[in-house]
C-alpha cells in the first residue's frame, strides 16, 4: 500500500510540474517584438528630432505621429505575415488531405515508415499506422505533424497576431512621450521612463523564457540607449548643417 500511495505522489508531482507554455501560440511573439520596437523606435526618433533643437510642441507631434504610424504599420504588417504563413500551411494540409484520400494505402505505408525509422519494430509499425489511418482526420493530423512538423488545430491567428502587435507596439511608443503629455517640457523625463520600460520589458522576456532577468533587462537597456544617442547626434549634426 505504501508503494502505491508513493507511486501516486510520484505521479502528481510530475504532472504537476510537467506543465509546459504555449509555444504556438500566436500572440506572445508579436507583443514582445511590438513593445520593444514601439518603446526603441519612438524613442529614437523623439530623440532624433530633439537633437536638432526643435520646440517642445514638435518633440510631442512626432512622438504621436510615430506611435500612430508605427502601430498601424507593424498591425498591417503582421497580418500579412501571418495569413500568408497561415494560407501556405493550408494548402500544403490540402495537398496532404488528397493523398490521402487517393493514396491511402501509400500513406499508410509511408506513416509506417516513418515509426519504423525511428526505431518501432516493422509488425508494430504497420498496426499502429494501420489503426491511427482508420480516422482520415485524425491521420491527416498525424501526417501534417510527421512530415510538415505542424498541428494542424493550432495554426497561428493572423488577427491576434495583429491587434497584439498593434496594443503592444502602441503601448511601448507611449512611454517616451506619456512625460510630455503630462506637462515635461525637457527630455531627460522621457529619456528615464523609456530606459526604465526598456529594462522592465527586458527582464519581462526573460521571465517567459527562463533566462537571467537582470541580464536580458541590461541588454535591451544598453541597445536602446544605443539607438537613443546615435539618433539624438545625427539630430544634432543634421539640424546645425540644415540651420
Amino acid at each position: 500500500m505504501a508503494i502505491i500511495e508513493t507511486e501516486a505522489t510520484l505521479h502528481e508531482a510530475h504532472r504537476d510540474n510537467h506543465t509546459h507554455r504555449d509555444v504556438n501560440g500566436g500572440w506572445l511573439r508579436p507583443a514582445v517584438f511590438g513593445a520593444m520596437d514601439g518603446l526603441v523606435s519612438n524613442l529614437a526618433l523623439m530623440t532624433g528630432v530633439a537633437g536638432g533643437a526643435v520646440s517642445h510642441r514638435t518633440i510631442v507631434i512626432t512622438g504621436l505621429a510615430g506611435l500612430a504610424a508605427g502601430a498601424f504599420s507593424m498591425a498591417a504588417g503582421e497580418y500579412t505575415s501571418v495569413a500568408s504563413q497561415r494560407e501556405l500551411v493550408e494548402a500544403e494540409l490540402d495537398v496532404e488531405r488528397r493523398e490521402l484520400r487517393k493514396h491511402p494505402k501509400d500513406e499508410e505505408r509511408e506513416l509506417a515508415e516513418l515509426y519504423e525509422a525511428r526505431g518501432v519494430d516493422q509488425g508494430l509499425a504497420r498496426e499502429v499506422a494501420r489503426q491511427l489511418s482508420r480516422d482520415p482526420e485524425q491521420a491527416l493530423e498525424i501526417h501534417a505533424r510527421e512530415e510538415l512538423g505542424i498541428d494542424p488545430g493550432d495554426l497561428p491567428s493572423p488577427t491576434v497576431a495583429a491587434v497584439s502587435s498593434f496594443g503592444s507596439f502602441a503601448l511601448g511608443a507611449l512611454l517616451p512621450v506619456l512625460p510630455f503629455l503630462l506637462g515635461a517640457t525637457a527630455l531627460w523625463p522621457a529619456l528615464l521612463l523609456a530606459m526604465i520600460g526598456l529594462f522592465a520589458c527586458g527582464a519581462v522576456v526573460a521571465k517567459v523564457t527562463a533566462r537571467s532577468w537582470w541580464y536580458s533587462g541590461l541588454r535591451q537597456l544598453a541597445l536602446g540607449g544605443a539607438a537613443a544617442g546615435v539618433t539624438y547626434a545625427l539630430g544634432s549634426l543634421f539640424g546645425t548643417a540644415v540651420g
